[in-house]
């Protein structure tokens, strides 16, 4: 059974939480809701040829402003590289990671407000008065914690660089956020969970999408104490990611690959985890005993979303939980 009217709050990240945004935003209005609060991972930003970038920050926003590139997955649709190809030229930036032109142009938009003293709190929500996303986004912290991957050689690199660059090939040992220890919510990301009837977790990277957002002093803590109910959606389906290399990053923090095991890595609330339920893929449906088995309560529901009607249906999956 649906609730009525809910206010929700989403953890999320990468090109999961771009497409499950868009299902909630869409569930919500069926409902007559209020809009959703979205607390977005900052941990993949990163400096480069002096602008400030935040990928999984961008990526909703053009979600949700239907201008994201949907056949690449990140960037703004019939963007070109002009000056991207430039920069090459002067041996500037990174020669395998590609800026667009439009894309560029929001962060030089974003670098400018950030030099001029405004918070990465303030600049998202400039950054929404573009257009009706319909959605409240805030960052999970105004501090630059920067996600980091330690390799097994003894190196380290910028997470973008070992993603992008190698592809996940390099085999990591842990990945790091220096400073996160000193950061704080961004305003109003814990008030929004206080307050929340349901906080739901994307079918996001859980590693380095999920993670970041929980490592954040303070916003673990807001979720297991809150009086809303907490539903975490697998991004596992079939026994495998559904894209990108989540499944490197759980191996190197000892997490099987399965819906089982990434619901025990984030635990039951009862037993000091976060989740009071997890959506489980019907492919998966044989792992539903083993998530009941460690303190939560599972569902199986349809999970690929193939479309922002699909994605709708795994949120009202996820708040009929």
């Amino acid at each position: 059974m649906l609730l009525s009217q809910p206010r929700v709050v989403v953890l999320a990240g990468g090109v999961g939480g771009s497409k499950f945004t868009l299902g909630v935003r869409a569930a919500l209005r069926r409902l007559n809701a209020p809009e959703a609060t979205v607390v977005v991972n900052t941990g993949d930003d990163l400096w480069l040829s002096g602008v400030r970038l935040q990928p999984d920050v961008d990526s909703i926003t053009y979600a949700l402003a239907g201008v994201n590139d949907t056949e690449r997955g990140w960037g703004r649709a019939g963007d070109t590289e002009r000056v991207n190809e430039e920069l090459q030229a002067w041996g500037a930036g990174w020669p395998w990671f590609t800026l667009g032109d439009l894309d560029l142009g929001t962060h030089l938009a974003r670098t400018g407000w950030l030099r001029d003293g405004h918070t990465p709190t303030q600049v998202l929500a400039r950054m929404a008065e573009r257009w009706p996303l319909g959605i409240r986004m805030l960052p999970m912290t105004d501090s630059e914690v920067d996600t980091h991957v330690l390799l097994e050689d003894g190196g380290r690199l910028h997470f973008q660089e070992w993603w992008t660059r190698h592809r996940a090939k390099l085999t990591p040992l842990a990945f790091e956020n220096p400073g996160i220890a000193d950061a704080a919510p961004a305003p109003g990301v814990t008030d929004a969970i206080a307050s929340a009837d349901v906080v739901l977790i994307a079918p996001s990277n859980p590693v380095v999408s999920i993670g970041p957002i929980l490592a954040v002093p303070g916003i673990r803590d807001a979720v297991r104490e809150t009086s809303a109910k907490v539903v975490g959606v697998s991004p596992i389906i079939g026994g495998r990611v559904v894209r990108g290399m989540a499944d490197v990053c759980l191996t190197a923090i000892g997490v099987e690959t399965s819906a089982a095991a990434v619901a025990r890595h984030y635990g039951a609330r009862s037993a000091g985890g976060v989740l009071d339920a997890w959506l489980v893929a019907e492919e998966d449906a044989a792992a539903a005993p083993e998530v009941e088995a460690a303190g939560i309560p599972a569902v199986v529901a349809p999970l690929w979303m193939r479309d922002e009607e699909s994605s709708a249906a795994i949120t009202e999956a996820a708040l009929g939980a």
